[in-house]
């Protein structure tokens, strides 16, 4: 099993951000700006619901692997680091998933 991370992830990102937009997807797609990532990235995850309900289990990896990625690349844009992320998942784990939800605008009923 690899040690691969979503912060290696993320240092890839930064580093590939910063290429030419001639030499790099992730910095043609940086140069696009926020509308353009925040598009693909909601590609992503309507490709990852398809290939979990056709229970394309193979598909499922990949998509999720380009919705990780695109995520990474939306988070890069809007200068949010991923140890924010990572905070708030923590402090969200010291709960019960309902009772987050019920501290939220709508509360449960709004899952």
């Amino acid at each position: 099993m690899s040690d691969f991370t979503l912060a290696d992830l993320e240092r890839i990102v930064a580093d590939r951000a910063m290429a030419s937009p001639d030499e790099s997807w992730t910095a043609k797609l940086v140069a696009k700006g926020r509308n353009k990532a925040a598009e693909k990235l909601g590609e992503e995850a309507v490709e990852a619901v398809i290939a979990t309900v056709t229970s394309d289990d193979e598909g499922l990896i990949g998509e999720s692997a380009d919705l990780l990625y695109h995520l990474l690349v939306v988070l890069k844009i809007a200068d949010v680091p991923l140890a924010s992320v990572m905070a708030e998942l923590e402090r969200r784990t010291g709960r019960s998933g309902l009772e987050e939800k019920a501290s939220r605008p709508g509360g449960v009923e709004g899952a």
